[in-house]
């Protein structure tokens, strides 16, 4: 029997709290247990470590809904178990972007190796694209490493300086006694120097805007509205780190015959009272080719038919969807003198009432006049 804590609990959230709420939660256990605010303290350093592998779960639809049912076994059992945070560096690794947003610290020792920010992009594509699998390129402007000061925002020949307020270290303690913390330095930006003489392409920034195109494979059986990550796209490191990744937000077309739910299609096919009522073998275009499909005898309106192996991939390589197909039965707008005459015989035999012949205008008329 596992003795580790309720996540919920170490938290403080009840558990049917919003994602929101864990966070919030999050942040204010991890301010409070944060090792800059108890140097030494080897209590809070665990909550510290406690809080974030709370969190590294309850942030996560997946794991969350394991533990929900089966608690810590039902985590380790489908190898969703933590990661195990060895130190808090490797809190900071997990997750720097909510201390910096938030806290105005994240890896400790200046900011070092720090990555760069991440980029976001939109396409948009056909519904057979998605189905296939495509190629886009995104033409965009995103900021590289100035080539002529080398991202050191000097001007050639010389550099820049110590930063005065936070003497190179990047940070800098604000409040005191318990509840001094460390932020970005606002003098320096984090970077701990600063630049006297600035380099004229750039302004001093270190960076410009640069025009880029960016290779995005699309995978077949995407669906809208799903991200795809692109690794090292983003924006370039001004600490040493790597570059950021691009997140591009895809949206497919609607289909003017197919829809989707899943790796599953649906469509719908149109057959006369006849094929439904004797039964035939009916032609069905798919997304690639037609194939044939044997509609029994009296099939109703509305009935439905599966054809395996011809919706969409899933996404992740698993089993080909299928095709669902509706027939619908279409009654014709216009009928031919036998056809209506058969129909009409046909009728009888059913033992029901039709509507007699439209009588033309003079038929009427004579029928009013006659006794």
């Amino acid at each position: 029997m596992s003795t580790k804590r309720d996540y919920y609990e170490i938290l403080g959230v009840p558990k049917n709290a919003s994602l929101d709420e864990i966070k919030k939660s999050y942040r204010q256990a991890a301010m409070k247990h944060h090792p800059d605010r108890n140097p030494g303290d080897k209590e809070a350093e665990a909550k510290f470590k406690e809080a974030a592998e709370a969190y590294e779960v309850l942030a996560d639809s997946e794991k969350r809904a394991r533990f929900d049912q089966f608690g810590h076994a039902g985590l380790e059992s489908a190898g969703f178990g933590p990661r195990g945070f060895s130190s808090p560096d490797d809190i900071f690794e997990a997750f720097g972007d909510i201390f910096g947003d938030f806290f105005g610290f994240g890896r400790r020792g200046g900011g070092g190796g720090r990555r760069g920010a991440s980029l976001r992009a939109e396409v948009e594509i056909e519904f057979v694209e998605a189905a296939r699998g495509c190629d886009r390129t995104i033409v965009l402007k995103r900021h590289e490493i100035c080539k002529t000061c080398s991202g050191s925002g000097a001007k050639a020949g010389t550099q820049p300086s110590q930063c005065p307020l936070c003497g190179g270290h990047g940070q800098v303690l604000q409040g005191g006694g318990f509840f001094t913390i460390r932020t970005t330095c606002p003098k320096c930006g984090g970077s701990g120097k600063v630049v006297k003489d600035p380099c004229k392409p750039c302004g001093g920034e270190g960076v410009t805007r640069e025009k880029a195109e960016v290779k995005v494979a699309i995978p077949a059986g995407i669906d809208t509205n799903t991200r795809i990550r692109v690794p090292g796209e983003g924006e370039p490191s001004m600490a040493g780190g790597g570059r950021g990744d691009m997140f591009v937000d895809v949206t497919v077309k609607p289909h003017s015959i197919f829809e989707r739910e899943g790796t599953t299609l649906f469509c719908e096919v149109p057959i006369s009272f006849s094929q439904a009522a004797l039964g035939a073998e009916i032609e069905v275009a798919t997304l690639d080719e037609k194939v044939s499909l044997k509609v029994p005898r009296a099939t109703h309106s509305g009935q439905l038919f599966r054809i395996r192996g011809h919706g969409l991939p899933d996404v992740e390589g698993g089993r080909q969807g299928d095709l669902v197909v509706r027939v619908v039965i279409e009654v014709p707008k216009s009928l031919t003198k036998q056809q209506e005459d058969l129909l009409r015989e046909f009728a009888k035999t059913e033992k029901v009432e039709v509507k007699p012949r439209k009588k033309s205008l003079l038929d009427k008329i004579k029928d009013m006049f006659e006794p």
